[in-house]
């Protein structure tokens, strides 16, 4: 990127700058022969802009939970406020979710992973954004894949964001789906084992999801990442627990620029209170992340 457009970068960047449009578009690219389906946003008048990939949390989709008051989801909500900043953004469905290809029930975290790692590929490859420009934001189960992506990956990561991570995915998904259909998938042999969240909605999954769950572990990947890393938890989580102590644990395994942001939230950020908490958390995060971006 050349002096000029990185002046205009950071002009957007700036707190005090004003909203600047976005285009939304559809875009698509193949992993392992099957269709990944993502919305990219990107700023108007911003030269070559800055980067953000959004990773989804499990049973999620692109545009994530959408919030009753406003009728937008957070990651939809998220990517339009960034967008506002001069930040781009891609936000995907993981195979096996959404419009991407693929059942359900044959997801898998390795597969979520692979996902994430070519999204990286489409953007450097993309030419409408800068690839030496580049974060990474995960939530729930996508926060433990984005911290796979994020050490495993070729490009240069700028800054990586947690939201209510998953520090130990066996042991979130067994108070999730309870011990009895985490036996059951473990022996299941390939065939679907249904499981009713505690939310009330049916799923099914096979036996390669739940043997995933051993074969990506955040603590790990996080220790092989040493750019800033920005990792959100609320005390009120009832589903990644207890806080802030499982989010400090990624912490004290990255090496590095950090913060731990710790508020009053539960795992969707109040997001059935309205819109002040999920406002809040994405601003902290856009700040954190336009901050490492020269």
């Amino acid at each position: 990127m050349t002096i000029a457009p990185r002046l205009a970068v950071a002009a957007a960047l700036a707190l005090t700058a004003l909203p600047v449009a976005a285009a939304e578009k559809v875009i698509e690219f193949k992993v392992g022969g099957e269709t990944v389906v993502g919305t990219m946003n990107l700023p108007d008048g911003v030269a070559s802009p800055p980067v953000i990939l959004l990773l989804h949390g499990f049973t999620g989709s692109r545009d994530e939970l959408e919030i009753p008051a406003v009728k937008e989801g957070i990651f939809a909500r998220a990517a339009r406020m960034w967008a506002e900043k001069g930040i781009a953004s891609l936000r995907i469905d993981f195979r096996n979710s959404g419009e991407s290809a693929g059942e359900f029930a044959d997801t898998t975290v390795i597969r979520q992973v692979e996902d994430g790692l070519a999204a990286l590929d489409y953007l450097a490859a993309s030419g409408e954004v800068d690839d030496d420009e580049m974060a990474i934001v995960g939530w729930s189960m996508g926060g433990t894949v984005a911290s796979a992506v994020a050490a495993r990956t070729r490009h240069d990561i700028e800054a990586l964001a947690l939201w209510a991570p998953g520090s130990n995915l066996a042991a979130a998904m067994t108070f999730v789906l309870g011990p009895d259909v985490m036996k059951a998938g473990l022996a299941s042999d390939g065939e679907a084992v249904k499981a009713t969240l505690p939310w009330g909605a049916e799923i099914a999954l096979k036996t390669g999801f739940f043997e995933s769950l051993f074969l990506v572990d955040p603590v790990a990947e996080i220790a092989q990442f040493d750019e800033p890393l920005f990792v959100a938890v609320g005390t009120n989580d009832d589903v990644v627990f207890p806080q802030p102590a499982s989010g400090q644990v990624l912490l004290d395994y990255h090496e590095g620029e950090e913060e731990l942001y710790v508020r009053p939230m539960d795992h969707v950020f109040n997001a059935f209170q309205g819109t002040e908490m999920v406002d809040e958390l994405i601003g902290k995060t856009g700040d954190f992340i336009a901050a490492q971006f020269d």
